[in-house]
Order: structure tokens, then C-alpha cells, then sequence
């Protein structure tokens, strides 16, 4: 039960971080090693980071990267934050 808080806590960081100036949601999927954990997860990113997948993973895989998660993929991206 322990690492379903953990996930739950990090989902709720990553969706405070940007909610007021949130120009989109993202869906990612995530990774941490040692044990291996996954997650699927929804993050706001400001105006810049939405016009591509690409542009949403360079801004969110630094943000994962701080909390020590590795992101697989960005999987859609939701306009209007």
C-alpha cells in the first residue's frame, strides 16, 4: 500500500505545480528503478510546452527527473489545462 501513496502523492505534486497558469494536461507514463515502480500520470504545462509531444516531454521529463522518475512517453495532451 505503501508505494500506491507514494504514486498518488507524486500525481498530486506534479498537478499543483502548474494548475493556475496550466495551459494544457498531459498524460505520461513514468518509471522509477530499484524496485521498479510505473506510472501513469497527468501533469499541467504552461502554453509553450503544448503544440507537441515533444515539446511536453522536454518540459515534464526534468520535473519527473527531480522526484526521481525516468518518463517513457508522453500519451496525449489535453488543451486547456
Amino acid at each position: 500500500m505503501k508505494p500506491r501513496v507514494l504514486t498518488v502523492l507524486t500525481l498530486a505534486a506534479c498537478l499543483a505545480a502548474g494548475t493556475a497558469d496550466a495551459a494544457c494536461q498531459v498524460q505520461y507514463k513514468a518509471k522509477r528503478d530499484n524496485p521498479l515502480k510505473l506510472d501513469f500520470g497527468t501533469a499541467s504545462l504552461p502554453d509553450d510546452a503544448c503544440a507537441s509531444k515533444d515539446a511536453a516531454a522536454a518540459a515534464l521529463a526534468p520535473q519527473l527527473a527531480a522526484k526521481g522518475w525516468t518518463l517513457l512517453a508522453i500519451v496525449s495532451i489535453v488543451p486547456g489545462g
